[in-house]
């Protein structure tokens, strides 16, 4: 006979609740998107494509630091690359990350609203 904690267990986790590695994915993602860089390059690449050079060039950072940025976020299924000849274009992975990033960038938008 399987118990309802073994049962609880093997369901899913609800919209409500995360199991450890989920949360613990989570957080890593969300610390990668702290740093300033990464979060302004994501950005920079949620409508298009851009190639690491391009890039470099548009925040003022060496090719090698954007490379390295990009790398992590794409480690971390947040970015995906894609090889056009001798260049490597970076996009936002999926509509599920471009949702999240116009989401918070429209709540950083909001006027404050005074502890609501």
């Amino acid at each position: 006979m399987v118990t309802s904690r073994t049962n609880k267990s093997l369901r899913p986790p609800g919209r409500s609740e995360l199991s450890p590695e989920q949360a613990e994915e989570l957080a890593d993602m969300f610390h990668l998107l702290g740093d300033v860089n990464r979060l302004r390059l994501i950005h920079a690449c949620m409508d298009e494509a851009v190639c690491v050079q391009d890039l470099a060039q548009r925040f003022g950072l060496s090719a090698s630091l954007v490379s390295h940025h990009l790398r992590l976020l794409r480690a971390a299924r947040l970015m995906r690359a894609e090889r056009r000849g001798k260049q490597v274009f970076y996009a936002a992975a999926d509509e599920h990350v471009r949702c999240v990033l116009r989401d918070m960038t429209t709540h950083v938008a909001e006027p404050g609203r005074g502890g609501d």
